[in-house]
């Protein structure tokens, strides 16, 4: 970790300095009335057996600002809160995308960031999916909702947890500190860091463009060659989300039903956190890159409760 400090002074990564545009799948309902939800809710967890398809629709189809709001009604009426109701009323896989949906996206991410760096052994690639794809302004929510929710920095989390050149790319991403004009010649892989995470995605996206005239392979090939291991998939995951954030979540997605009994929490991660950012667009890219709708592959390679949760959650066919 010595090296770290070299490159913190010039490490930052930006896509662009305005709001990304929305596409969420969840939206706000209208004629909301959090009482009445919270009721029936609560009929539908005291119910011999759980009626677990009310709770699917109530909480997929509500907003986050909604659901808290529910929540507290919740808690009003039944003397506990909500999330440990339905931790006693569900299990498995719908549990957890449950508990998910009534967490805030930045505290979904950090919660599921504590959990990658804290679970027995790092989970590198929730680590790299996490960190690599989030934007600037969604670091710096999740940098801020993790030291209020779990006492701690984020930055000294992830140093503690990983090290060599992984580290140093990870904390240069969860760190974003950028003084503009410091240039500092180290190794090639200092140099790559340095120009994944100073740029803003236009300019990379330019840079991408140009690397292609001047080198036989793409970026991804000469990655591939170049580095390997976590640091590899880092780059790559960086590359992509550069490239089409949306097209990454898409395949994402693809991959973990594809695989041998789903992986579903990396389905899970991916639809309870994107569902009120962009789930619609990267809708459209799973359906152009894979020639089936996300809504179809999911009623192929999921079942029962879970998959009614994430069909709501996908908000329609393609």
């Amino acid at each position: 970790m010595a090296l770290v400090s070299e490159f913190l002074s010039q490490l930052t990564l930006s896509y662009g300095g305005e709001a990304e545009p929305r596409f969420p799948t969840v939206v706000p309902v209208r004629d909301f009335d959090p009482a009445k939800d919270a009721a029936r809710l609560e009929t539908a967890i005291k119910t011999k057996g759980v009626d677990e398809q009310t709770i699917i629709d109530i909480l997929t189809r509500r907003s986050y600002e909604q659901r808290r709001d529910i929540a507290f009604e919740y808690e009003r009426i039944a003397r506990k809160d909500l999330p440990t109701a339905l931790k006693g009323a569900l299990s498995g896989s719908l549990e957890s995308l449950m508990l998910g949906l009534m967490k805030s996206t930045s505290q979904y991410d950090a919660s599921e960031l504590r959990a990658s760096i804290k679970g027995l052994g790092t989970d590198e690639e929730t680590l790299i999916e996490l960190v690599c794809s989030r934007n600037n302004e969604e670091l710096m929510a999740i940098k801020k909702v993790y030291k209020e929710m779990f006492k701690k920095e984020l930055d000294k989390d992830v140093a503690g947890d990983t090290s060599g050149n992984f580290a140093k790319l990870l904390l240069a991403l969860v760190q974003l500190l950028y003084e503009a004009g410091v240039q500092r010649k180290g190794t090639d892989v200092a140099a790559w860091i340095s120009i994944m995470c100073q740029r803003s995605v236009p300019h990379l996206q330019k840079v991408f463009e140009r690397y292609k005239s001047y080198s036989p392979y793409d970026m991804k090939e000469s990655i591939r060659k170049e580095v390997k291991g976590d640091l590899e998939k880092s780059f790559l995951t960086l590359v992509e989300c550069f490239e089409n954030r949306q097209l990454y979540f898409a395949n994402r997605l693809h991959e973990a039903m594809k695989s041998k009994g789903a992986k579903e929490k990396v389905v899970t991660r991916i639809m309870v956190s994107r569902c009120e950012v962009d789930l619609m667009r990267i809708r459209t890219e799973f359906k152009r890159e894979h020639k089936k709708s996300l809504y179809q592959t999911i009623a192929e390679h999921t079942k029962g409760d879970y998959q009614k949760a994430l069909l709501s959650l996908c908000g329609g066919d393609d």
